[in-house]
């Protein structure tokens, strides 16, 4: 096994307890056996999902048909970066890593068992643990040093890119997977509802799909102008109009052909499918605060619509988002807007749930 020799045995990292109980506090760092890699943390974005686990939803802490997922006490945080402080001689070979290395792993460590792993869906395990949200198992990345397990799947990432900016490579993996599923065509009318970070980037990918009219929707303006900066043909404000109506005067009265949804807010939900034409497509990608409820008739008696469901990052949705940054095809220099030392996680937080100066929010150790 090859290590940096100044590896210490605690380190600092913002520990979830409970919903609105995360504590910056002294832990030990992980010990790594020889299939196993240890990161020195560069850098970790905030993300909406992270906010709400703060803030108790119910994806996160169980209730109605949801079970518990957060399983703590677990440093959070799935959206990280770092480089190689330690590497087992398995994993320096599995993964061609050696000391120094900038590396990143996927937000999911898939069990290699269920039948969705087998068929190639790890994405889709039935037994996954997400980094920052299941103790020993999946640790996140809001702390100095984070393990990569035997299962966990590693890619390098050019030691030329800000640590903030490598750090959107998860953002943006999940974005990659979301058009994938959009199946956007040349002719299409697309509209993207909810332009955090997440929305910006699915903004950017889809606009490498040339379709006819790219509309972005968003209620705040600083994020509105960044969509428009980063390729929206048109952005649109739910408070300054009627988006619905705006979009119908568009396509001749018809409604958009692909609606992708990301706010996690029920009003989105809704909005899309009254936006939608006909035989329109409905993509979903959000981690919801609170239940939403829909007249299901609209989607097969009135419209038949073509319904998607888009999870986490696909199967090749992180290969893709590094060579996009990599390569700048994909810019996040606009999105990247506020950067906090951990210690000052309580405020990167509160910045972050506002959003009304910041799109995303980045602590570094």
């Amino acid at each position: 096994m090859k290590r940096i020799a100044s590896i210490p045995e605690k380190m600092k990292a913002v520990v979830c307890h409970g919903a609105y109980d995360y504590r910056y506090e002294e832990v030990p760092v992980p010990r790594i056996n020889e299939d196993e890699v240890l990161i020195k943390i560069e850098a970790c974005g905030i993300c909406a999902g992270d906010v709400k686990s703060y803030q108790g939803a119910a994806m996160f802490w169980g209730g109605g048909i949801l079970p518990p997922w957060n399983k703590t006490p677990v440093a959070a945080g799935h959206e990280f970066i770092g480089r190689v402080a330690a590497v087992g001689d398995n994993a320096a070979g599995k993964h061609n890593l050696k000391l120094g290395d900038r590396a990143i792993a996927e937000q999911i460590v898939p069990c290699q068992e269920c039948r969705f792993c087998k068929n190639g869906e790890r994405w889709m395990c039935e037994d996954a643990r997400i980094h920052g949200h299941q103790k020993a198992v999946a640790e996140g990345g809001m702390a100095e040093y984070l393990k990569y397990s035997v299962n966990d799947i590693v890619y390098k990432v050019s030691p030329e890119l800000k640590a903030e900016h490598a750090a959107m490579i998860e953002p943006l993996s999940c974005s990659v997977h979301t058009v994938e599923r959009a199946k956007i065509g040349f002719d299409d009318v697309v509209v993207i509802a909810g332009m955090g970070p997440i929305g910006l980037c699915k903004l950017q990918v889809a606009r490498l799909k040339s379709p006819r009219l790219l509309i972005a929707v968003d209620m705040k303006k600083k994020r509105l102008d960044a969509a428009k900066k980063l390729g929206a043909d048109i952005v649109l404000n739910p408070q300054e109009c009627d988006v619905v109506e705006e979009v119908r005067r568009l396509t001749k009265g018809y409604g958009c052909d692909i609606y992708i949804h990301n706010s996690g807010h029920p009003s989105g939900v809704l909005q899309g499918l009254d936006m939608l034409r006909k035989h329109g497509t409905f993509v979903e990608f959000s981690v919801f605060g609170e239940e939403t409820s829909v007249d299901w008739s609209v989607i097969g008696d009135r419209k038949e619509l073509t319904i998607y469901g888009a999870h986490i990052s696909g199967g090749t949705g992180y290969q893709t988002a590094i060579d996009f940054l990599e390569k700048g095809i994909v810019r996040v220099d606009d999105i990247v807007t506020h950067v906090f030392p951990m210690e000052d996680w309580k405020t990167a937080f509160d910045i972050a749930a506002k959003g009304e100066d910041s799109i995303k929010v980045v602590l570094v150790p």
